[in-house]
């Protein structure tokens, strides 16, 4: 069975409702990202960051996942599928996919900002001012916020580097290091992105297929020529 690797990014949520900051200049629903999703915001303004995550929460639970997150998950029934997504959403667990990793960490957990290891679900959508852990320090969103290290990117690498097929979807490569990813990849691996708007890349990359799709239009025809060709 063929290793097909997929690295989502905000474009297959927005279809299902989810906004996204970089199609609104900087701001997130009206914050700027700097302020809501950065170790410097946090440290500024716990109370503003963890009200902006109550309200991504709550918008999250009533997300639906659409056909795009659906036909990843009809994937797995002929190639070995792993998704990396850079998303916080858990859209691709709602679709059924089994094998995810989340670069960027997932909205409906908590963790303790004195030990990154505590890590707890999150109660009612809600994390505030004075919810602690067990060892007595302020419950963070888990996420990774710009200034801080992503910890799951050596596993995500170990996966790329053994694909035969990779996909990227509706992610503009220009958030690192999840936008390195593209360069671990096999030469002789195929490669597609889908995106209506394909990102400009400064190295050539062999095999590498354009799809100038949104994901739900894009992934469907993906799946149907992955279906003709293996």
């Amino acid at each position: 069975m063929k290793k097909l690797v997929v690295l989502t990014g905000a474009g297959i949520s927005a279809e299902s409702g989810l906004s996204t900051f970089r199609d609104s200049g900087g701001l997130w629903e009206g914050y700027d990202v700097m302020q809501v999703a950065s170790i410097d915001g946090w440290h500024r303004n716990k109370k503003l960051v963890l009200e902006f995550y109550n309200m991504r929460r709550k918008q999250s639970a009533d997300a639906k996942p659409n056909q795009g997150h659906i036909a990843l998950k009809e994937l797995e029934k002929d190639f070995d599928v792993t998704i990396i997504t850079q998303n916080v959403d858990d859209l691709h667990e709602k679709a059924g996919s089994e094998n995810i990793i989340h670069l960027h960490g997932k909205l409906n957990e908590a963790k303790s900002s004195f030990d990154p290891s505590l890590i707890y679900p999150v109660k009612n959508n809600e994390i505030n001012i004075g919810d602690k852990c067990e060892k007595g320090s302020q419950l963070r969103p888990n996420i990774v916020w710009f200034g801080e290290a992503v910890p799951m990117m050596d596993e995500a690498i170990m996966h790329v580097v053994i694909a035969d097929i990779l996909v990227i979807i509706g992610t503009s490569l220009v958030v690192y290091p999840a936008a390195g990813l593209l360069d671990y990849a096999p030469d002789d691996s195929i490669k597609y992105i889908i995106d209506p708007n394909i990102p400009e890349l400064y190295n050539p990359i062999p095999n590498l297929n354009f799809i100038p799709e949104k994901a739900t239009t894009g992934v469907e025809k993906l799946l149907k020529e992955l279906k003709n060709t293996y």
